[in-house]
């Protein structure tokens, strides 16, 4: 069985708890939408809320935006116990074949953890920007986090970078309240 990508669109779906309980491990709260944000951005043609699977089993959650001129890739993890399997670099091979720049923001690098996630990216083809970027914040008591963007098959240009802000402000960021 090959690793295949499912686009779940309801909240009913039988794999969306364990999808929402990868999610709540694998990032930090200030980085996640409310659960009523998740359910509400999931009808829109733009997003792509994708569950991973191998053999028929879940191994992992990959939250997309897909415009005319880029992929946004806003949540990527893999189950714990399948990390170092490559399902990662599986998916994004996958959504590189789809012909777009692929964008995503990282956490700049100043642990283990953040060390390593930036290594990876890099050796999966993508470059770092060299943009001022914050991302607007989740939840009204937070505030926008300084985050480092990265893109492939290679660095964007300004005015790509300029596209991709005002998406992420006026599209991507307007139901998390």
């Amino acid at each position: 069985f090959p690793m295949t990508l499912t686009r779940i669109t309801d909240p009913r779906h039988p794999d969306y708890a364990a999808a929402l309980a990868l999610y709540a491990i694998s990032f930090p709260p200030h980085e996640q939408r409310s659960a009523p944000s998740q359910a509400a951005i999931m009808q829109d043609p733009a997003y792509h809320f994708t569950a991973v699977y191998d053999a028929g089993n879940f191994v992992g959650l990959v939250l997309y935006w897909e415009t005319a001129e880029f992929l946004y890739i806003e949540h990527l993890c893999i189950q714990p116990s399948q990390r170092n399997h490559h399902f990662g670099a599986r998916v994004l091979s996958r959504l590189a074949g789809l012909g777009k720049p692929v964008i995503l923001e990282i956490d700049p690098p100043a642990d283990a953890v953040s060390i390593r996630r930036r290594s990876f990216y890099l050796r999966n083809g993508f470059f770092e920007n060299p943009y001022p970027h914050v991302h607007p914040p989740y939840h009204p008591e937070n505030h926008g986090h300084q985050l480092i963007l990265l893109s492939s098959p290679r660095a964007i240009t300004p005015a790509e970078y300029d596209c991709f802000s005002t998406y992420l402000r006026k599209h991507v960021m307007q139901n998390v309240f």
